[in-house]
């Protein structure tokens, strides 16, 4: 598959965003590697999140030179709260700073959606799937965390219907892409994880993107899985863009839970109106 997001670097720090969101001139977006913080030790270098063996004082610096890269604010951000789950909260301007420069006063948020320009979406991943959506029509944006408990769960289905709820977008509209996360081949799973997949998808779709591996075990793939929610939810398939990057696969380039076995920071996805 040809990669479908394009490398950048301004300030020093590298990022990634998508070719087809940058064609329309409506978003800024991005995802983060690893590389152009000031982070140390396992968290080398431009890591995101407090949760690990990190200063806030780096963090608050990496935020800093993110935002500088993207030619925006810290305090345009707003922080999800991730508990893998399928909540979405709507946000505006009134929120803008919040788990950055003021407290987060909202907790299980594993998704953001807004129409407000100006206000930016972040979202943070170690292997977990980066959803983001644009609808051009109507002028919003989502952006969505999903592992395999939110993808399950059908997390991008739940963010699509939210938008139409929300914005009264039609999927026909959406732009949409998979981020860099664990690829199919890296990503291995139980039993249990598997009989929750045969629970919620048919056989037919579970055999799309779930292939035996060793005994008792088996290799999962998130982005197919993500993409064959989407198409089912109504974007049409040459309006979904997937990176092409897998995070274990190119673990010295992102963090990778599966990669490091834990010992890992946190990347993130940026998404705005203009």
């Amino acid at each position: 598959m040809s990669k479908q997001m394009t490398e950048h670097t301004h300030h020093g720090v590298p990022y990634l965003s998508f070719d087809a969101f940058d064609r329309t001139g409506l978003t800024v977006n991005a995802f983060s590697t690893r590389e152009g913080g000031v982070s140390s030790g396992y968290c080398s270098s431009l890591n995101f999140r407090g949760t690990v063996n990190d200063s806030p004082e780096n963090i608050a610096e990496n935020y800093r030179r993110m935002a500088a890269a993207l030619s925006v604010s810290v305090s345009q951000m707003v922080l999800t709260q991730q508990t893998h789950t399928t909540n979405l909260l709507r946000v505006g301007r009134d929120v803008m700073g919040c788990g950055v420069t003021k407290p987060l006063p909202w907790t299980d948020i594993d998704g953001l959606l807004t129409n407000e320009p100006g206000v930016m979406l972040v979202a943070f991943f170690a292997d977990c799937v980066p959803l983001y959506f644009l609808d051009p029509v109507n002028k919003a944006i989502a952006l969505s965390h999903s592992g395999w408990r939110g993808t399950v769960n059908r997390m991008a289905e739940v963010t699509i219907q939210r938008m139409q709820d929300e914005f009264g977008t039609r999927p026909e509209d959406l732009l949409a892409g998979i981020g860099p996360c664990i690829c199919g081949n890296c990503y291995e799973v139980d039993e249990y994880v598997a009989g929750k997949i045969r629970d919620s998808f048919s056989k037919e779709e579970t055999a799309y993107f779930l292939r035996p591996g060793r005994p008792e075990h088996y290799q999962l793939d998130l982005p197919r899985m993500n993409r064959l929610l989407m198409e089912r939810a109504g974007i049409p398939a040459g309006q979904i863009s997937d990176s092409g990057h897998c995070t274990c696969c190119e673990s010295e380039r992102f963090f990778s839970h599966r990669a490091s076995g834990g010992k890992r920071g946190n990347l993130c996805a940026f998404l705005m109106l203009k």
